[in-house]
């Protein structure tokens, strides 16, 4: 990929805080209580008033004077909650976690029963990045108070941020059955579902959200990259633009708004979007990525250079940034100068899938296939295996029917935008989500074939690819169905180290194709967007239902347009590093 196609999104983790009546605390809306709930006039007759002060400087943002004013309360009254956790979201608010902490505890030691002293914990025990503890106190005072919307909605935050997207969703729609004007859940419950691929649902809820609240940037900004997602261009556009209304400086949306008029073939508009968003942001690099690739494809190659450059200086472990560099090296007709970029890289970040994957096209291009060869060693790093059975199952032709009717009607299947490589078909989202169901099984014979992968080619220090091999290894599945003229264009994984497809349904034209390898995968074609010129080496293999196939991430690999009128259902996986 050379455009980084990355669109950012904005206002996940808005938490939301309580207080007794007015002021902001450690994160949010102000719940309806009375303050100053002490034992009675007498000597502490005082304690309300001074607490009614320290509220209202408090409101007003005078933080200083807040805090000032909690601690004469409780010098009068130590064990005070309500003061306890008024100061102690004041303190947090100051930037004394610390303090914050100790002070809300004690609000809880007295009165185990304060939700908002609960939340508030919560709160700052989330911006602590002491997740499970704030989950456990958010969990408390659901406890106590089972209706408590912001409750659920922080614990939403927190379950989010710890990967569990589906429990995020049903902690966001509580707090929507509970306040269904609670605009920042109908926000944040859309987050999720575009990160669960689930986008047409996504953009109902950003619809929501935006009802509640017009002006709110961040939401007409996600929505346009949902629309994005869609394919729905010109929809797309318009979200931004909003955004752009209500916010001008919104780096993202400019950013997001140059992704959508490069897209559509307005390149000097799009140079004008990313300009924009560099005056706001002026590191921003993948803004400087994408401004070169607008540069180079109106052949002004001297500025792309720059931008390129620019964004290096600014990051430069972003290896996307280096192979546009070195592209510009062969669309100078200087094959090696661009193999010696790729070198330089490689030196300091030895492996690096999309630059090897680059150099191996550049040392095509330079005329030196051999070495191509030995970094793209379709014999020696390709391995297919024709599975013939499967746990559960009782035979591969049950499990393959189970895996095409899963990924048939899995609520992430959408049609695949053109950031996509898939053309003419369509493509889920995380399939190792519950319920897995047959993908249980699938995932059991990936993790399988990946070892005895790895003890195959176990580590050497001669060859990039095998010179350091994670130790640990994660894995991310998805399915793509291919329809009439459905292909893949040329593409790499750049995140993983090993990716794999396994083909669940093939269709009779795509097994009899021959000569003509339509609906076969094919490895070794270069994208269309970089300037080579060698008729390039290529390996294809025919899919066969039962066949799994591991690759190297950094082979580039796409498929044979195909006529049939059945699907081609194939179901793709990478094998990801992990620390």
């Amino acid at each position: 990929m050379k455009r980084d196609k990355r669109r950012r999104a904005r206002g996940r983790k808005t938490t939301r805080r309580t207080t007794p009546r007015r002021p902001p605390a450690a994160g949010g809306r102000a719940a309806p209580e009375d303050a100053g709930q002490g034992d009675g006039p007498g000597a502490d007759a005082s304690v309300p008033a001074v607490l009614e002060q320290a509220v209202a400087a408090h409101q007003a943002g005078d933080l200083q004077q807040a805090v000032r004013l909690y601690h004469r309360v409780l010098a009068m009254q130590p064990s005070h909650a309500d003061a306890l956790n008024l100061c102690g979201a004041a303190t947090f608010q100051s930037g004394d976690a610390d303090s914050a902490v100790k002070m809300l505890r004690a609000a809880v030691g007295l009165q185990p029963d304060h939700v908002d002293a609960l939340n508030n914990l919560g709160n700052v025990l989330k911006a602590s990045e002491k997740l499970d503890e704030a989950e456990a106190a958010y969990r408390r005072a659901l406890t106590v108070k089972p209706d408590y919307a912001d409750a659920h909605y922080n614990l939403g935050i927190v379950l989010e941020a710890t990967a569990r997207p589906g429990a995020a969703e049903a902690a966001y729609r509580r707090a929507l059955d509970i306040s269904p004007a609670f605009a920042g859940a109908h926000f944040n419950l859309a987050n999720v579902l575009k990160a669960l691929a689930r986008l047409e649902e996504a953009v109902d809820a950003y619809g929501r959200a935006l009802d509640i609240t017009p002006d709110h940037a961040d939401a007409h900004n996600n929505l346009g990259n949902t629309l994005y997602e869609l394919g729905r261009m010109e929809e797309a556009e318009s979200a931004y633009r909003c955004a752009l209304v209500f916010k001008p400086d919104h780096a993202d949306a400019h950013y997001n708004l140059g992704i959508v008029l490069q897209e559509t073939g307005r390149h000097d508009d799009a140079i004008a979007a990313y300009r924009r968003a560099l005056r706001v942001e002026p590191e921003y690099v993948p803004v400087h990525v994408n401004l070169g690739y607008a540069l180079q494809e109106l052949d002004r190659l001297d500025e792309a250079k720059a931008a390129y450059r620019r964004a290096i200086a600014i990051a430069p472990d972003y290896a996307q940034a280096h192979v546009n560099l070195a592209d510009t090296q062969l669309q100078n007709g200087d094959a090696r100068a661009a193999v010696a970029a790729c070198d330089a890289y490689l030196r300091g970040h030895p492996g690096d899938t999309g630059v090897l994957a680059f150099k191996a096209l550049a040392l095509d291009e330079a005329g030196e296939r051999e070495a191509a060869r030995t970094l793209v060693d379709f014999d020696r790093f390709m391995r297919p295996t024709l599975v013939r059975a499967a746990a559960g199952f009782d035979t591969i032709a049950d499990f393959n029917t189970a895996l095409a009717h899963h990924v048939c009607t899995h609520p992430t299947l959408v049609h695949a935008p053109t950031s996509h490589a898939t053309r003419s078909g369509k493509h889920s989202g995380e399939l190792l989500v519950e319920p897995k169901g047959p993908i249980a099984a699938l995932e059991s014979l990936i993790r399988d074939a990946v070892e005895d992968y790895r003890r195959a080619l176990p580590a050497n220090p001669a060859h990039p690819f095998l010179a350091d091999p994670p130790e640990r290894l994660g894995l991310s599945i998805w399915g793509v169905v291919l329809e009439g003229q459905g292909h893949q264009i040329p593409h790499i994984h750049p995140s993983a180290w090993l990716s794999g497809v396994y083909y669940a349904k093939v269709p009779d034209e795509v097994r009899a194709s021959g000569h003509s390898r339509a609906g076969w995968i094919e490895f070794g074609r270069p994208p269309e967007h970089f300037h080579c010129t060698v008729t390039p080496e290529v390996k294809a293999v025919r899919p066969e239902e039962g066949l799994l196939l591991l690759f190297p991430s950094y082979f580039y690999h796409g498929t044979v347009p195909f006529e049939a009128a059945e699907s081609r259902i194939s179901i793709a996986f990478d094998v990801l590093p992990e620390d």
